[in-house]
């Protein structure tokens, strides 16, 4: 039997942090005058941060120059740390860990697909990095998903071939990447927004160990 690898993108699907990356990304738009709705923080899911900082700009239509534009990312970013400063085990999604434990138990490789800069830091202080084979984030990766730099990357640390990857996506750009990287795409939440998905579960706790036995034996 093929060992399989297993990549998981990070936030909305190990953890919630969508909803510090809205708290920080509304405090920098309400000081620059513009209104940030929880619609608008959708499509900021899985995207850079300057391509996110881009974006508010432009709903607001504000200019900046490229020191203020900078000086905001690096505060974005200080805002969103002093968030995720006192994450613990707590903030673990339902049933990730049993979806984790399952795949160590079975021997599987796991690894982690993230855009996140912040993401070795979150691994940590949840508890479960020990559990990961390899670890791609966005410090390690030139192109933003839909490309599947990210993943690619993963698949190659662990000398896995894209075919035998599945892939763990909350958004649709992550998604994308997956399919275009030949991988199978599980979306984990709304089915509407990730239609392009191979398989939806609404989170993991619909998603049960025999479907994971069978992606393993597949």
């Amino acid at each position: 039997m093929k060992k399989k690898c297993f990549i998981f993108d990070l936030d909305g699907v190990i953890v919630d942090t969508a909803k510090y990356h809205f708290q920080a990304w509304r405090a920098l738009a309400n000081d620059l005058g513009i209104d940030f709705t929880l619609e608008q923080n959708e499509q900021l899911k899985g995207v850079s941060r300057v391509r996110s900082l881009e974006k508010i700009l432009n709903w607001g239509g504000v200019t900046l120059g490229p020191d203020e534009f900078q000086h905001k990312m690096n505060q974005k970013n200080d805002n969103y740390l002093d968030y995720i400063a006192d994450m613990d085990t707590s903030e673990l999604l339902p049933d990730v860990d049993r979806v984790l434990k399952f795949l160590t138990q079975n021997d599987q490789f796991i690894a982690l697909g993230s855009a996140s800069k912040n993401a070795r830091p979150i691994l940590d202080k949840t508890k479960i990095t020990p559990l990961f084979d390899a670890i791609v984030d966005g410090n390690d990766v030139t192109k933003a998903k839909p490309n599947p730099e990210v993943f690619l990357k993963a698949a190659k640390l662990t000398k896995t071939k894209p075919k035998n990857c599945i892939v763990f996506e909350d958004s649709l750009a992550g998604i994308q990447a997956a399919n275009s990287a030949g991988m199978l795409s599980i979306g984990i939440g709304n089915a509407e927004i990730l239609k392009e998905a191979q398989f939806n579960f609404e989170d993991f706790r619909s998603l049960p160990n025999q479907f994971l036995n069978q992606l393993i034996k597949n």
